[in-house]
């Protein structure tokens, strides 16, 4: 095992990452921007080191200050978390050239999968299942339109170095797609520096769910069942849940093996994410991307899966097998995440602040991964994510049960936040019912 690993990322999943490093006996170093030095993760690792101001392109997204405080602690290894540089495949290479272990896939595996357009050729060569769309960038509004023709309306604009719901839009006739192209185009340019645009069919109602996928140091790729993250707000999920109520046997056995095949066409190391498109009438499913980093809602697997997937990380870079029996996998129960975001629960627009209280949940099946505490503050220069609500059943019902009592057990005073959202939303007939879509917020706050 690692002799001591460097967390560059903030928050609760900084704390995640050193928890287990801790438990397994390894050295912690936390990073952190000087807007952050009172938050939890920081007191909680062995040492942290301030790697700039708040600016998160001064800091968490600076590579050289994140090396040279790995440089200067001595640390052996990086985990990058999600967000920032987790799928930044120059950074990968800089600290493997630093001599460091990386926690994460090889970067080549990481490139192959960031580019949209590169990732969805990839994996149709690799007999895994894609949406009717291009294979090269659309090079101007008059091939955007040629292309649609072939596709069919409606068709989804996509920034192809995107990622976290940015850089799409729907276009439902020739007039919009010439609007929605020109925006995306220059969304895509802005954000992202590269242009490029990908056109693929849209589903008007679609699940989104995903695979948990470990590529092991022996060069085996393994599923670990799949989550539904249909429940989003501006293309950003919200709450998440195991198994999905959405897919059947057969179509979960379809779509485990597709992720394995997707892991295995780019040599995939370390933990991963296939996300797929589910359309709930047909059973149909296609690729949507690759996320090659660890998951916001990974616990939600380890709850039913009974693995810490952190470690298996740690033990992946490390040479070593896994925990579990890679032929004897099977999920016991259901588990539901609800991510509790400093944010307005009607419009959902972010309300950051000091937290004056914060209590959270306990009991049979409750989990709490937070970010703060009381007597720290939520600033606005970051994702407005404060912790998350996870809740394991023997059932969905249990969990649901559990889900309702949690909710109304968690106390935050300060910021905005969207519980009260949660409590809706947990009584909410269609997502009780399990049969919802992409769509549901949208539907719930059109009442």
């Amino acid at each position: 095992m690692l002799e001591s690993v460097l967390v560059a990322n903030r928050g609760e999943i900084a704390r995640r990452v050193i928890r287990t490093a801790k438990r397994l006996g390894v050295r912690t170093i936390a990073v952190y921007s000087e807007a952050d030095a009172a938050l939890p993760f920081v007191a909680e690792a062995d040492e942290a080191v301030c790697i700039g101001p708040a600016n998160p392109a001064e800091s968490y997204r600076n590579t050289e200050a994140v090396l040279a405080a790995a440089k200067k602690t001595g640390a052996a290894a990086i985990h990058p978390g999600y967000g920032f540089l987790s799928e930044n495949a120059d950074f990968a290479r800089a600290v493997v050239n630093a001599g460091l272990v990386w926690i994460g896939p090889p970067p080549e595996a990481i490139e192959q999968m960031g580019d949209k357009i590169n990732a969805r050729n990839l994996m149709a060569d690799a007999g895994v299942p894609v949406s009717s769309g291009t294979r090269e960038p659309v090079a101007d509004v008059a091939g955007a339109v040629e292309a649609a023709a072939g596709i069919g309306y409606p068709i989804m604009v996509k920034a192809a170095a995107g990622g976290g719901g940015m850089g799409m839009a729907v276009a439902t006739s020739e007039d919009a797609l010439r609007t929605e192209f020109e925006k995306i185009r220059g969304f895509a340019d802005r954000m992202f520096g590269d242009p490029s645009v990908l056109l693929e069919r849209y589903f008007p109602r679609v699940r989104h769910v995903e695979v948990q996928i470990l590529g092991l140091a022996d060069g085996r790729v393994v599923a670990l069942g799949e989550r539904d993250c249909s429940v989003q707000r501006r293309n950003q999920k919200v709450a998440e849940e195991t198994p999905s109520p959405g897919v059947s046997p057969e179509l979960r056995a379809k779509m485990l093996a597709a992720a394995v095949k997707a892991g295995e066409a780019v040599n995939y190391r370390n933990a991963g994410t296939v996300e797929c498109l589910v359309e709930p009438g047909s059973g149909e499913f296609v690729f949507l991307e690759m996320n090659t980093r660890l998951q916001v809602e990974h616990p939600i697997t380890e709850a039913v899966y009974g693995v810490d997937l952190v470690e298996e990380q740690l033990r992946v870079a490390s040479g070593e097998p896994p925990t579990f029996d890679p032929d004897a996998l099977a999920p016991k129960g259901h588990a539901i995440e609800l991510r509790i975001n400093a944010e307005d629960p009607k419009r959902f627009l972010p309300g950051p602040g000091s937290v004056s209280t914060w209590n959270e949940p306990a009991g049979d099946g409750v989990r709490v991964d937070s970010g703060y505490a009381a007597g720290t503050t939520v600033t606005p220069f970051y994702d407005s994510l404060m912790a998350k609500l996870i809740v394991h059943g023997a059932t969905r019902e249990e969990a649901l049960d559990r889900a309702r009592k949690a909710v109304g057990g968690f106390e935050i005073v300060g910021p905005k936040c969207n519980l009260p959202f949660f409590a809706e939303l947990l009584e909410y007939p269609e997502f009780v019912s399990g049969d919802y879509d992409t769509g549901i917020v949208g539907r719930m706050r059109a009442k």
